[in-house]
């Protein structure tokens, strides 16, 4: 017998193989403790229409109650003891998809003026530095900005920066509580140290003037969250005297400001999700806004400068799929927009990019990507395309408007994030930089798929698909993940994941649909996804779930769904409509209590959605909310398998819509699965902070359904193979 050497990646793949195949041991015996049982004080609520709704959990708002706190604190612990048998795998999950991180890693840098800017981050650090060198990469590194230094010894922390036009200041935009308030710093970078200037409470904007000597920045009411104000703030002068450049008070619209690539104007827009409007200021001399175009119902339209003596107009005014107009900058009203790139039914333009020798395009057609290149001298034309069947491509960073070059970033669910710079004259492109995956990652290893459902109205929707060559068998067999969104007009891609690979290893297949409610098909994929049109989301994802059981894909009895925010509520109508066809569902922070949040204008962010979802005022739009609203439908009935997060901090979903949906489900539904809240104390909507304190909720997450299916870690760590 002779004994031969095996690569130890060959191992991992035998040992995954193992665990994905062998059938599930007898289920662990849970501990005997009685889940957390909220206490249900009837509170009545009435709408305009005189109708009356109870809703028993309504005191869970009250975050400054000890009562609420220790009730999502017993729920968190009820989680930890009722999981407390899988910790041994959650912390060996969580080190295998760290293990694929290549920790000091560094971004590709990018050109402004005469400085190139990256960001790296060092072994065992959870948050990135932001650096810079002079003249070229060979220069001594600068750096702008040590996040793992700024965070230190917070529970939650999050930043970004703001360079000023001359290089010489750096603003500091730091949030350490996860609710999106933003405290803005400023360090002068000749010599390293912190002025005496201080922003507090901030939350958007941020833009420099030319001048380097102030910014601006939006403020936010405290209690709806609603951008309201435009602010500049003098460097040297006390925040308490900064001037009010401009007040949003239509009680439906966010304002935020920017600058456009030439660098000459700013741009401020209020907007709700329907429709928005913008005024232009000078950013050499400020003086009173100018409107371009007043707001009207259903047209949204974003400015932009390139030089010369005309704005360019991307908008849906009577363009569905979004066109490119330019107009005179003395007469900018919609009468005088000039079609520069025309109306299509079949392609969405989906963003644009301006550069001194080139119009850049990215389009999407049957919700695949490219991007299309128009010189402005003779206007000759030609497209980037790109060879895999499900795929995301985009125009990336590109902030010198002189450059030949435009940087693009590609991935698929099969391929990892990659940076290209490909030059406009030459057409040739070079791969700047792929994103590393460490323990042995191969991408011809996995195969992605993409499929057109028909849904039961007849539209035909998009579905990404991605699994293992050799652990995924399409025999009806086969775990299987679906994930959706399907809101705001937001597309989700087919794009890779470094933590996804731990299901793909295990022989679950992985599937995206792209519902609608996006936009992934265009400008009316999501109109007919929103508002009175809101339940074809729910069909939609339902539809592509059953279609994965009956093509084989997916065991019917093994098949999970997830979604976040709005996606959230995605998981809680489909429970409510089809509880049967998932073994488990995991509803991430989710906008669950769809009644109660519009009709109360003083909740954070929701008077300037009621063109998404529905104006509770109007009966119609509350009849129609109120049907499908997944807190209001819950039943007496099974539910399947439930894990459901939330952070107390959180902005965009208070805390207490999933607080009260699980509450309202542990005392109606009459099955035995498992039920699960868990509440980050410590964060806001996005979850925990970092990049390692995210696998840790990856890890809970995966660990859930592995658990559901009885999938358990080999424990043999050196198996010796032997061939004849």
């Amino acid at each position: 017998m002779q004994k031969v050497n095996i690569a130890p990646q060959v191992l991992l793949l035998a040992l995954l193989w193992f665990v994905a195949c062998t059938p599930a041991e007898k289920q662990v015996s849970l501990p005997d403790v009685a889940p957390p049982v909220a206490t249900i004080i009837p509170h009545e609520l009435t709408s305009k229409h005189g109708d009356v709704r109870i809703d028993n959990y309504y005191w869970l708002k009250n975050r400054e109650d000890s009562t609420v706190i220790n009730y999502l604190t017993d729920e968190n612990n009820y989680l930890d003891t009722m999981m407390a048998h899988t910790n041994d795998f959650q912390e060996a999950l969580f080190n295998e998809m760290r293990g694929r991180i290549k920790e000091d890693d560094s971004s590709v840098p990018y050109k402004l003026d005469d400085y190139y800017y990256y960001t790296r981050f060092v072994t065992g650090g959870e948050y990135p530095i932001y650096c810079r060198k002079k003249g070229s990469m060979d220069a001594p590194e600068e750096i702008v900005a040590d996040g793992n230094e700024l965070g230190k010894g917070q529970a939650f922390f999050n930043f970004f920066t703001s360079v000023s036009p001359d290089h010489k200041l750096v603003a500091l935009v730091m949030d350490t509580v996860g609710r999106n308030f933003y405290t803005v710093k400023f360090k002068d970078m000749g010599t390293g140290k912190m002025l005496a200037d201080k922003i507090a409470n901030t939350r958007g904007g941020y833009v420099w003037t030319n001048d380097n000597k102030s910014v601006y920045y939006a403020v936010p009411d405290e209690k709806t969250l609603r951008n309201y104000l435009i602010k500049r703030h003098v460097l040297g002068t006390a925040t308490t005297t900064d001037p009010v450049i401009y007040e949003e008070k239509d009680q439906t619209l966010d304002v935020g400001i920017g600058k456009t690539k030439s660098k000459k104007y700013l741009i401020i827009s209020s907007g709700r999700t329907d429709a928005n409007f913008s005024q232009y200021i000078s950013a050499d001399n400020p003086g009173k806004p100018i409107v371009i175009e007043p707001i009207q119902d259903n047209v949204q339209y974003n400015v932009d400068h390139a030089g010369g003596d005309k704005f360019y107009i991307y908008t849906n005014l009577n363009a569905t799929n979004y066109r490119l107009a330019e107009v005179p900058i003395s007469t900018p009203g919609k009468a005088n927009w000039k079609d520069v790139i025309a109306h299509r039914e079949d392609v969405y333009l989906q963003d644009v990019d301006y550069f001194k020798d080139y119009l850049a395009l990215e389009e999407m057609k049957a919700g695949l990507a490219s991007i299309r290149l128009i010189k402005w001298a003779d206007k000759s034309e030609h497209t980037i395309d790109f060879g895999e069947s499900a795929y995301y491509a985009g125009i990336g960073y590109n902030p010198d408007f002189n450059a030949n070059l435009i940087r693009f970033n590609y991935q698929s669910m099969t391929t990892p994030n990659s940076t290209f710079d490909y030059n406009m004259d030459t057409r040739e492109k070079e791969l700047k930089k792929e994103q590393d995956v460490l323990g042995g990652f191969n991408k011809n290893n996995y195969v992605t798929e993409r499929v057109m459902v028909k849904a039961r109205d007849g539209k035909e929707v998009p579905v990404s698909i991605v699994y293992r060559k050799d652990t995924f068998k399409k025999d009806g067999t086969s775990p299987g993940w679906i994930y959706g969104y399907g809101s705001y007009g937001s597309s989700m891609y087919p794009t890779f994941s470094v933590a996804r690979i731990s299901l793909l290893d295990r022989g679950f297949v992985y599937a995206i649909a792209h519902i609608r409610g996006g936009k992934e098909m265009g400008g009316a994929w999501h109109d007919d996804g929103k508002m009175l049109n809101k339940k074809n989301t729910f069909t939609d994802f339902i539809d592509c779930s059953d279609w994965l059981i009956q093509n084989k894909y997916v065991a019917k009895d093994k098949l999970f769904a997830s979604g976040g925010s709005a996606g959230g509520l995605l998981m809680g109508a489909i429970v409510n409509m089809r509880p049967e066809l998932y073994r488990g569902v995991i509803a991430a922070v989710p906008f669950v209590d769809v009644m109660t949040t519009m009709e109360d204008e003083s909740i954070p962010l929701t008077t300037f959605e009621w063109k998404e979802w529905g104006n509770p005022n109007i009966k119609e739009e509350y009849d129609y909310m109120l049907s499908y609203s997944p807190y209001d439908n819950v039943e007496k009935k099974a539910y399947p398998n439930l894990l459901v997060t939330t952070g107390l901090h959180d902005s965009q979903v208070q805390y207490w819509e999933p607080a009260k949906w699980v509450a309202k489900l542990r005392a109606m539904k009459t099955d035995n699965n498992k039920l699960y809240l868990y509440t980050n104390m410590d964060a806001g909507h996005g979850g925990a902070s970092g990049r390692f304190r995210r696998l840790r909720e990856t890890a809970r997450e995966y660990t859930f359904v592995f658990d559901i299916l009885g999938m358990k870690e080999v424990i043999e760590t050196k198996p010796k193979l032997e061939v004849k």
